[in-house]
């Protein structure tokens, strides 16, 4: 079972549970509920922005599941089932959120000269582990437009497939795709704000690196891509920078939600289960 460590819902081990659960198992439930929790929390603390509001959706959506755990049917996996409740419930308390901002908080910028994430560092790899990167991206995820934002969270940190990010946000794979490249885009922007201009002999890269990462590139557009990049200084930095940033993506870590919300929570479903159980 995944700890408020791991990275993403273990779909195995959740219907596993999910399968006890149903056939009257409570603890079964309990558990499942803990081992989803972390990450339905990392979701809606970076799409709420505030740790009362993540919360609340929580804990509205673990009532959600232990309500109608017995109706999910599996038309759609059970994470994609979980992000789309807790997204819903996300955008019913962003519209009305007393800590919505009413502008957003400039981003701090990195140190001067400095071109943002990029492979030219002596070490990126060990770089990726540091807080202070995680730091970063957070803050730059967090100024991006709540549908690029959403999109960029459930592909690149929580690491559903872009058929699946569709489904939760109920718009087509295209769709997805669109929107993903240019958060990616922003999202390299903000990391380095004092990036070299694009030369004009240049393609806009970052995007054509989203779509390359994507598969969305025939084999032509890659080798293409590839000999561009092999030849020109500033993109083979604008495609270092982008892959770093959206390696912190994946590893960014699952802070779970505060020990007195655990516990609220859990006595919410115990009573929601003991109400069940008289049915």
């Amino acid at each position: 079972m995944q700890t408020d460590e791991g990275k993403t819902i273990d779909t195995s081990t959740a219907a596993s549970l999910l399968e006890r659960a149903r056939s009257g198992d409570d603890d079964a439930l309990e558990d499942l509920l803990r081992t989803v929790r972390p990450q339905l929390y990392r979701f809606g603390m970076k799409m709420c922005r505030d740790p009362e509001d993540a919360e609340e959706v929580l804990q509205d959506t673990m009532l959600t599941l232990a309500r109608s755990f017995r109706d999910f049917r599996g038309a759609s996996s059970l994470s994609t089932w979980l992000y789309t409740v807790t997204r819903s419930f996300c955008i019913k308390r962003r519209r009305k959120s007393k800590f919505a901002p009413s502008h957003e908080e400039p981003f701090e910028e990195l140190d001067e000269g400095d071109s943002g994430l990029h492979s030219g560092r002596p070490d990126p790899h060990s770089e990726v582990e540091s807080r202070e990167l995680w730091r970063q991206v957070q803050d730059a995820i967090s100024r991006l437009e709540p549908e690029k934002r959403e999109v960029l969270l459930l592909r690149d940190v929580e690491g559903l497939s872009a058929k699946e990010v569709a489904e939760v946000v109920d718009i087509s794979v295209a769709a997805v795709k669109s929107r993903l490249h240019r958060a990616r885009a922003e999202l390299r922007a903000l990391l380095a704000p004092n990036a070299t201009p694009t030369p004009s002999a240049c393609p806009d890269i970052r995007e054509t690196f989203s779509r390359y990462l994507e598969g969305e590139l025939s084999d032509d557009l890659c080798t293409t891509m590839q000999s561009h990049v092999a030849g020109c200084a500033h993109c083979a930095a604008e495609c270092d920078g982008l892959k770093a940033a959206l390696n912190v993506c994946t590893t960014m870590p699952c802070d779970g939600p505060s020990a007195s919300c655990q516990n609220r929570i859990d006595e919410a479903v115990r009573k929601v289960l003991a109400t069940l159980d008289q049915d």
